[in-house]
């Protein structure tokens, strides 16, 4: 079996924090897979995730539109489009857009985390969906 969706026909999931949209391609709600979450994100020039990381995930962002800057308690390092950045369970990050808008391809394994903010507040993890329902990361 394959699953096929366009990106315009999916439910956007939109920050409550203004600036981030996300649109998932798998997760449990469309191919019924709880061991990843992939998907795209955009960002707006400015938006930024809360500082923070997950347990028990493994996270990757492949950059196709845009600069970013990506902070890590190692330093900050500007990545750009074609670059893959790869962030350990339990690594601290932040993905920056400072100064262009920001489109990035995510993938998250396994789908069953923990994400833990350290600068930031909750409202950095809601996300109101385009139908009016509210997803809420763990």
């Amino acid at each position: 079996m394959a699953y096929i969706f366009h990106e315009d026909e999916l439910p956007k999931l939109v920050s409550v924090v203004p600036g981030r949209e996300r649109t998932f391609f798998v997760n449990k709600e469309l191919t019924e897979i709880d061991d990843m979450l992939a998907g795209v994100m955009h960002y707006a020039k400015g938006a930024a995730s809360p500082y923070h990381f997950h347990v028990n995930c493994e996270h990757f962002y492949f950059i196709m539109e845009g600069k970013a800057i990506v902070d890590t308690p190692e330093g900050s390092r500007e990545v750009g489009p074609g670059d893959m950045v790869f962030i350990p369970a339990e690594a601290q990050h932040r993905l920056r857009a400072p100064e262009t808008p920001l489109f990035y391809f995510e993938f998250q394994a396994p789908n069953r985390f923990k994400t833990t903010i350290l600068d930031g507040t909750p409202d950095d993890l809601r996300w109101n969906r385009v139908d009016g329902r509210v997803w809420v990361q763990t």
